[in-house]
């Protein structure tokens, strides 16, 4: 899974490059400049990577030992 967080990391760097919508005036459901959505998916996408990372990649620790040898 840790392959499949990197790779997701690089496609977003990639497609955050949107220099195809610099001078695209089209709208979205009539009202959202199309660069705009772009950057909503690109930061939807993101919070969804992230989320993976943390849940597949971060890693484990256990509570119990830094509580227990730590506290003052």
């Amino acid at each position: 899974m840790n392959k499949v967080v990197w790779g997701l990391v690089l496609l977003l760097i990639v497609l955050h490059q949107d220099v195809w919508f610099w001078t695209d005036e089209r709208l979205v459901f009539g009202f959202l400049p199309i660069g705009l959505a772009w950057h909503m998916g690109i930061s939807i996408g993101a919070s969804i990577t992230w989320f993976l990372a943390t849940k597949y990649c971060w890693p484990a620790d256990d509570d119990t030992q830094a509580t227990a040898g730590g506290a003052a």
